[in-house]
C-alpha cells in the first residue's frame, strides 16, 4: 500500500519553458573562430594619393607644354588632340584598348565605393552623417585621378607614353603592395576587397604593357581621316559581288544551317570592313566589368550568411520548428540533419541562379554587340525604320547629345539592376523546382504539387483532348484543297463545334493568359539588361527610357562618323593640303577627264565614275540630301534623311514645274558616247 504512494509521478516537460536559459550557470556564447581586425597597409593610402595627384598634375602640365610646342612647330595638323580633349570618341580608327582600360578602372573604383567605409582616401573613420557627401566627392575625384592616364594614351607623343608607363606602374605596384599587406578586410567578406580589386589590377597591368609597346613602336599617324579604313569601306560597297555569293544567298538554307545560325547570331565576330565605334566598345567593356562586380557582390552578401546559419544549427532548431507547428521527425538529431540539408539546398539554388544570371547577361551582351553592328549598317544605308517606328532625321539634337554622353553609364547601371532582378527570379524558380518536384520525387515527402495535379487530372485531360480535337478537325475536316488553293469545308459542322466548345475554350483561354503572363515576364527579365531592345511594343517604344537613350545616341554616332562621309572629307582635305597637281589630279580623276587620251577612253571613265556615284547613293540614301544640286532644287521641308517626302506643298500642285529648255546644238561625239 505504501509502495504505491511512494511511486514517482512522471515529470511533464514543457517545451515552452525557457527559465533555464536565464540561470546563473548559463554558458557564454562562443566567439567566432576567426576575428578579422582592421588592417593598415605599409603603403599608406592617404600619402600615396597625395603624391600621385601631385605627380599627375606635373605630368599634365609637361604634356600641355609639349603638345603646344608640337602644334606650333608642325603648323596645321588634323585630328590632333589636347590635354582637354584626350579621346576622340567619334573616331573609329584609334586604339580602343587603352581607353576601355581607363574606363574599366574608374568603374571598378565606383563599384567598391558603394560599400567602402571611407569613400575618400584622405580621411579615415568617416562619420556616418558625412559619408554620403564624401561619396559624392569621390565620384568626381577618381575620374580626375585617372585622367592623366587617358591623356597619355591619346596624345600620340613618346613623352606621353613614358609618363603613362610610370603612372600606371606606380598605381599597379602600390595596389599590389597593399593587397599583399592586407589580403583580408572586415568588410562583408574577408576576401571581398581582394577579389574586387582584380579588375583594377588587370586594367593597370594592361596599361603598363601597352604603354611600353607604344613607346617602342612610336606614335601612330594614320588615324581618323588619314586612315585607309574609310576608303576601304567605300571600296567594299562598290565591289562587285561574285556570282557564287549571289547564288548562295538565294538558295534556301537547310535545317542544319538554320540550327547553326541561331548560336552564330549570339557570337560577335569582328570584320575587316567594319570597326566597332569607340563609344559602344567602351560601353560593352564597362558592362562586362559591371557583371563581375555585381556577381561578386551578390555572392558575398548571401553565401557567407548561409554558411554561418548552417554552422549554427543544433538541437534547439527542433523546438523552434515545434513552436510553429512543424514536426519533421521525432528524433532531434534527424531534425538537425534535415534542416542542415535544406539549408545546403538553399545555397545550391542561389549559386545556380546567380550563375545562370551571369551566363544570360554575357549572352545578351554578345547579342547586343551583334545588333549594334546591324543597326549601324542599317542607318549608314538610310534604313531608319530598323531603329525608329517613324521617319527620323539623322542629325544631332539636344536629347541626342545628352543620351550619347551618358550611354556608357546607362548601360552599366541597367546591367547591374537587371542581373540582380534576374538572380532573384531565377532563385525563386529553382526553389520551386527543387522543393516541389525534385525532393518529393526522390524522398517521397511534401508531394503537394503532385497531389494537386492528381486531383485535377480530369480537367487537364479534358482540356488536352479538346485542344487536340480542334487541331485535328481543323486540318482534316474544315479545310479543303482545290486547284492549289485552300478554302473552308463543312461550314455547318464548324459553326456547331464553335458553339459547343465555347465554355471549354474559355478555360483554355485562362491557361493561355497565365502562360502569356509568364512568358512576357521571363522575356522582359532576361532582356532587362539590354538597351538595344525595347521592352515595350513598337508603337510605345519611345516610352522605354533605356531604348530611347540608345536610339538618340545612334543619331549622333551615325551623323558624325559615317564612313562614306569621312572618306569624302579625307579626299577634300588632301586636295586642300596638297593642292596644285595633286588636287587637279583628283578632280580630273573624279570627272573622268585626262589629257592626251581619246574620247572613248574619257567617256568610259566618266560613265564608270557616274555609275559608281549612283551605286554609292543607292546604298547610302542619307548622303543624297548633301548633294549640291539636290539642295538647290528641294527645300529642307520636302527632304527627310535624303529621301523625298511623298506629299508636297499645296502650292506645288497649282504651279507646274518648268520644263528645262533643251539646247539646239548638235550633239558631239562625246555626247553620243554618253
Amino acid at each position: 500500500m505504501n509502495h504505491s504512494k511512494t511511486e514517482l509521478e512522471p515529470i511533464e516537460y514543457s517545451y515552452y519553458d525557457y527559465s533555464d536559459w536565464y540561470s546563473d550557470n548559463a554558458e557564454p556564447t562562443k566567439p567566432p573562430k576567426e576575428v578579422i581586425l582592421p588592417c593598415d597597409p605599409t603603403a599608406d593610402d592617404r600619402i600615396f594619393h597625395i603624391c600621385m595627384l601631385s605627380i599627375s598634375l606635373v605630368v599634365v602640365l609637361i604634356l600641355a607644354v609639349l603638345t603646344r610646342k608640337n602644334k606650333f612647330c608642325q603648323g596645321f595638323t588634323r585630328g590632333s588632340s589636347s590635354i582637354f580633349s584626350p579621346a576622340n570618341f567619334l573616331d573609329q580608327t584609334q586604339k580602343k584598348g587603352l581607353v576601355m582600360a581607363v574606363f574599366g578602372l574608374v568603374f571598378s573604383k565606383l563599384a567598391m565605393l558603394v560599400i567602402a567605409p571611407d569613400p575618400l582616401p584622405f580621411s579615415k573613420d568617416t562619420p556616418a552623417n558625412l559619408k554620403e557627401y564624401m561619396k559624392i566627392i569621390a565620384i568626381f575625384y577618381y575620374p580626375v585621378l585617372y585622367y592623366p592616364l587617358l591623356v597619355c594614351c591619346t596624345l600620340q607623343h613618346k613623352a606621353g607614353y613614358v609618363f603613362g608607363t610610370l603612372l600606371s606602374f606606380g598605381h599597379f605596384a602600390v595596389l599590389v603592395w597593399q593587397k599583399f599587406d592586407c589580403p583580408k578586410t572586415p568588410e562583408i567578406y574577408k576576401y571581398y576587397a581582394l577579389l574586387a580589386s582584380l579588375p583594377q589590377l588587370a586594367c593597370l597591368a594592361y596599361l603598363c604593357v601597352q604603354f611600353i609597346l607604344l613607346f617602342v613602336k612610336g606614335p601612330k599617324t594614320d588615324e581618323d581621316l588619314d586612315s585607309s579604313y574609310y576608303t576601304n569601306y567605300v571600296k567594299s560597297l562598290l565591289k562587285k559581288k561574285s556570282s557564287t555569293a549571289r547564288s548562295s544567298t538565294t538558295d534556301k538554307p537547310t535545317l542544319a544551317e538554320r540550327i547553326l545560325e541561331v548560336p552564330k547570331s549570339y557570337i560577335y565576330i569582328p570584320e575587316k570592313v567594319f570597326r566597332f565605334p569607340l563609344k559602344l566598345a567602351v560601353s560593352a567593356f564597362v558592362a562586362l566589368v559591371a557583371i563581375y562586380h555585381t556577381a561578386l557582390l551578390l555572392v558575398v552578401l548571401v553565401v557567407p550568411t548561409l554558411h554561418i546559419v548552417r554552422a549554427g544549427i543544433d538541437e534547439n532548431i527542433a523546438f523552434l520548428l515545434l513552436g510553429f507547428g512543424i514536426v519533421l521527425s521525432d528524433d532531434r538529431m534527424e531534425v538537425v540533419k534535415i534542416v542542415t540539408f535544406y539549408t545546403w539546398l538553399l545555397e545550391v539554388c542561389y549559386l545556380c541562379a546567380m550563375t545562370l544570371s551571369c551566363l544570360v547577361s554575357l549572352i545578351m551582351l554578345m547579342r547586343s554587340m551583334v545588333l549594334h553592328r546591324s543597326n549601324l549598317r542599317g542607318l549608314y544605308k538610310g534604313d531608319v525604320y530598323s531603329i525608329y517606328n517613324s521617319q527620323k532625321t539623322i542629325r544631332p539634337s539636344k536629347p541626342g547629345i545628352v543620351c550619347w554622353m551618358g550611354l556608357t553609364g546607362y548601360q552599366a547601371a541597367i546591367v547591374c539592376v537587371g542581373m540582380a532582378i534576374q538572380t532573384v527570379v531565377f532563385f525563386i524558380c529553382f526553389l520551386f523546382l527543387v522543393f516541389l518536384i525534385i525532393i518529393p520525387v526522390f524522398y517521397g515527402r511534401n508531394v503537394i504539387a503532385f497531389t494537386i495535379a492528381g486531383k485535377a487530372w480530369p480537367g487537364w485531360v479534358t482540356l488536352t483532348l479538346v485542344t487536340v480535337l480542334q487541331h485535328v478537325t481543323a486540318k482534316f475536316a474544315f479545310i479543303k484543297k482545290e486547284a492549289g488553293t485552300r478554302d473552308l469545308n463543312n461550314r455547318e459542322s464548324l459553326f456547331l463545334l464553335t458553339y459547343l466548345l465555347f465554355l471549354i475554350n474559355t478555360a483554355v483561354g485562362l491557361i493561355v493568359a497565365i502562360w502569356r503572363m509568364v512568358i512576357t515576364a521571363l522575356y522582359n527579365i532576361v532582356h532587362l539588361g539590354r538597351i538595344d531592345v525595347s521592352l515595350l511594343h513598337r508603337t510605345a517604344e519611345s516610352y522605354d527610357p533605356a531604348y530611347r537613350y540608345y536610339a538618340h545616341s545612334l543619331k549622333v554616332e551615325v551623323s558624325q562618323s559615317h564612313p562614306v562621309m569621312k572618306a569624302f572629307c579625307g579626299l577634300l582635305l588632301d586636295m586642300m593640303v596638297e593642292g596644285g597637281r595633286a588636287g587637279q589630279k583628283i578632280r580630273d580623276a573624279e570627272e573622268g577627264i585626262q589629257e592626251n587620251r581619246p574620247n572613248k577612253a574619257t567617256s568610259r571613265r566618266r560613265i564608270r565614275s557616274r555609275w559608281q556615284l549612283l551605286y554609292t547613293l543607292v546604298n547610302n540614301p542619307s548622303l543624297l540630301g548633301s548633294r549640291k544640286h539636290f539642295q538647290t532644287q528641294h527645300t529642307s521641308e520636302t527632304v527627310l534623311n535624303g529621301t523625298p517626302k511623298c506629299s508636297s506643298k499645296k502650292g506645288s500642285k497649282k504651279e507646274p514645274a518648268a520644263v528645262p529648255v533643251q539646247p539646239t546644238e548638235t550633239p558631239t561625239n562625246q555626247d553620243k558616247t554618253d
